[in-house]
């Protein structure tokens, strides 16, 4: 290492002390040991004049008022939207019963360990996802990207809670408003508050219960082609502003008051499942749906399709790999147990969902019963129609009280929303937040719902279900499947499994499993590799409701999907040539290495941290190569 290196790396030791305790130069006599890729010791010193000695508590971040608050924070995050109305129609397109056996394998085997390794990697640094890759700066572009996904997703999925709000003020009519047809909607309406009583099937002709999400909410138009998106709808504007209202008003207290917001958002929703499930089951041909979607279709097992759509579910389920994850861990306590509240949260989110499909396909099994249907996938409509067609036209057949079914239903769907979107919007305000730190909370907040909300407004045009699904796969689903192999790859092979596991060793104390390394190392990025060879081999243009789009919203859709991904060379080049070497290899080799202050926030621990690596050093590695002792060691 030559001197530039060398003052490079001390002064980043000292500035970084200073950061911990908020003074500049504090940094008398500390030893820092950093270690190359390929075993080499590196000794730092920093001899600077202390003025003060600093405190621990001055370096902390903010903390959940209760160790449980995570725990139900999480819950209030995972579970969400996609666990009712995304997950039974994946699963029904997908084998039904049978999607359950890949579901659960890919649960085990990408899901939970990635899960496990995020909120690892957020309690150990107390760092947001942006200052988290410190670890491997040449990776940094993973998690802007990943904040560029999860603030296209928080504005998408605000445009679903203000559709939810106005169909929950919907339900307090006298009579529900999609159960019976208008005149403008010509004779093709079935009236859907009439099949039961007349024995009319849907399949003869538009239930009005369609036609009133179309029409009346939506007002969308058959294609792109000659209307284009229109200009938004005011009442769907007046709803996405209290959908902001909400999670603004949230933001603004903090962490803490997510915390406790989170105890309401996170239980609620399985009351209202509950009392759902109880009446669902007791509906005529209930059973019948249920065993619908329970039933094992197992020739879909070796459908790659299956596997892939497994996959893509876990990352919306989880919320995994969208950053979310590595900043509310950031902000527990140091030696938190966190094994246990991953075992809980993963298998409740999964149980969640198929307690969601059987209410769901409970009540579908009862409609297909009422409209005389035999094969109950005629009765259901994928995508946002789950939720706002197919759910609607079984409350209507409800005898006792629909309205207090479709209010409850729709609050639920409230709850799991915001509970999700105030997760995914505060990721993006505390990445600011640790950029700016002069910058007050509220300030970020009321900023963030602003921006949230006026980026909204496209998908309040008539035309803004399009640009949903098209926002969706190009700016969500696609971008977070390249990110999260990039990611492990970073945190598994850059970093190194070896040395993640010793850092769970100094914040837990507790030895890593085999299962977790081989995961982490090799099937989990393996796995969601060839999913990704098999999408861009199997790749057609995205439709919608079977309407392609116009050349130019596929243009636009690779434009944001390029945004995302293109952050991660973007960033790679630019930590590079940051680097104080001579020369590019010189300059690549320490961007692979973290950075000096990379560690534990606190100060005290920070130093244990040093000499815990420099005891770990000191132990002779196994043979068998990097490649074995990177897993095994």
């Amino acid at each position: 290492m030559d001197d530039a290196e060398y003052q490079k790396l001390c002064r980043s030791m000292t500035e970084n002390q200073g950061s911990r305790t908020n003074q500049p130069e504090v940094c008398t006599g500390i030893s820092a040991v950093i270690y190359t890729t390929q075993g080499e010791e590196l000794t730092i010193n920093c001899d600077v004049i202390q003025e003060e000695v600093p405190s621990e508590s001055s370096g902390q971040r903010d903390q959940w008022s209760k160790g449980v608050e995570f725990l139900f924070s999480c819950i209030a995050l995972s579970v969400g939207l996609g666990n009712v109305w995304r997950f039974p129609f994946i699963a029904l397109e997908n084998g039904g019963g049978a999607f359950l056996i890949p579901y659960v394998i890919v649960l085990l085997l990408i899901g939970r360990p990635v899960y496990y390794l995020e909120v690892i990697i957020g309690q150990f640094s107390s760092r947001g996802c942006i200052k988290a890759f410190d670890m491997a700066p040449i990776m940094k572009g993973i998690a802007y990207g990943q904040v560029y996904s999860t603030a296209l997703a928080t504005t998408y999925y605000a445009c679903i809670m203000a559709l939810t709000i106005r169909y929950l003020v919907a339900s307090f009519d006298e009579i529900l408003p999609w159960t019976y047809c208008l005149v403008e909607w010509g004779s093709n309406c079935v009236a859907t508050g009439a099949t039961a009583e007349n024995n009319t099937s849907i399949e003869q002709g538009v239930s009005s219960a369609e036609l009133y999400f179309t029409r009346t909410v939506l007002r969308e138009p058959d294609n792109l082609d000659d209307t284009g998106l229109g200009t938004p709808n005011w009442d769907l504007v007046l709803c996405l502003m209290a959908t902001w209202l909400i999670i603004g008003t949230v933001l603004c207290k903090g962490i803490r008051s997510s915390g406790k917001a989170s105890y309401f958002l996170a239980l609620f929703p399985y009351v209202i499942m509950f009392i759902l499930l109880i009446r669902a089951v007791t509906l005529p041909g209930a059973w019948r749906g249920i065993v619908y979607f329970l039933e094992p279709q197992w020739s879909q097992l070796l459908n790659p399709h299956v596997w892939y759509a497994a996959i893509t579910q876990m990352f919306f389920s989880l919320a995994i790999c969208f950053g979310t994850l590595v900043m509310y861990a950031s902000f527990n306590d140091f030696h938190k147990n966190v094994h246990k509240d991953v075992i809980i949260i993963t298998t409740i989110d999964s149980l969640t969902s198929i307690l969601a499909g059987c209410i769901i396909f409970g009540i579908l099994g009862n409609l297909a019963h009422e409209t005389n249907t035999e094969d109950i996938s005629k009765v259901v409509k994928g995508g946002a129609g789950l939720a706002f067609i197919s759910y609607p036209e079984a409350i209507a057949k409800f005898n006792f009280l629909p309205q207090l079914f479709a209010v409850l239903f729709f609050f639920m769907l409230l709850v799991l929303g915001i509970g999700s979107n105030i997760g995914m919007a505060s990721c993006v305000i505390n990445v600011v937040k640790d950029r700016f730190t002069h910058l007050p909370h509220w300030l970020l907040a009321v900023s963030a719902s602003v921006i949230g909300f006026l980026c909204g407004l496209v998908y309040m045009t008539p035309g803004g279900q399009f640009v949903l699904n098209l926002v969706d796969f190009y700016g969500c689903t696609f971008i977070a499947l390249v990110l999260a192999i990039a990611e492990l790859l970073a945190v598994g092979w850059i970093y190194g499994v070896k040395r993640i596991c010793s850092d769970i060793e100094f914040m837990l104390n507790v030895k890593t499993s085999f299962y977790w390394r081989i995961c982490w190392a090799i099937v989990a990025p393996g796995l969601m590799f060839l999913v990704l060879v098999y999408m861009l081999c199997s790749y057609e243009p995205l439709t919608y409701r079977k309407v392609e789009y116009p050349p130019a919203y596929y243009m636009a859709g690779w434009i944001i999907w390029g945004v995302g991904v293109l952050q991660l060379p973007f960033w790679a080049l630019y930590t590079i040539f940051q680097q104080p070497g001579k020369t590019f290899s010189s300059k690549f080799r320490m961007a692979l290495q973290p950075t000096a202050n990379w560690g534990p926030l606190q100060i005290q621990k920070y130093e244990a941290y040093i000499l815990h690596r420099k005891r770990q050093a000191d132990i002779k590695s196994p043979r068998g190569g990097y490649l074995f002792d990177n897993i095994f060691g």
